[in-house]
């Protein structure tokens, strides 16, 4: 995977061999516990929106960007959380705006979106 430093973000190419161009995963976890979770920070909404975006945009299909619906991914301390393969980039979101920036810069562009990233060592 190539990537290249354009102010604050970074461009990555992903692997020419997949069905799908990039894929991103919701975390969509509901705790009974009451413990901290992505499903009660509108993590539901959150994944319709990209859908829709994706869609709106005509990145969606084969070639293109597949927005699935994921479990518990076990970030949970920096939740609400989304992760986009095959770059492996692992963003938090506060709003739809967020959301709306994550489609148009990474998935459409290939330019991760460094302020939403998470810090690697933040976990469950």
């Amino acid at each position: 995977m190539q990537k290249t430093k354009m102010s604050h973000m970074t461009q990555t190419e992903p692997p020419r061999a997949s069905y799908f161009q990039r894929h991103i995963f919701f975390c969509l976890n509901l705790r009974d516990n009451g413990a901290a979770c992505c499903a009660k920070l509108d993590a539901t909404g959150a994944f319709e929106r990209c859908k829709a975006q994706v869609k709106a945009a005509g990145l969606s299909g084969p070639g293109q960007v597949r927005v699935n619906k994921a479990g518990c991914l076990d970030r949970c301390g920096a939740g609400p959380v989304v992760v986009v393969y095959p770059e492996a980039v692992w963003y938090s979101y506060v709003d739809m705006a967020d959301i709306d920036e994550i489609v148009t810069s990474h998935l459409k562009n290939g330019l991760v979106v460094e302020r939403l990233l998470i810090v690697p060592d933040v976990g469950h």
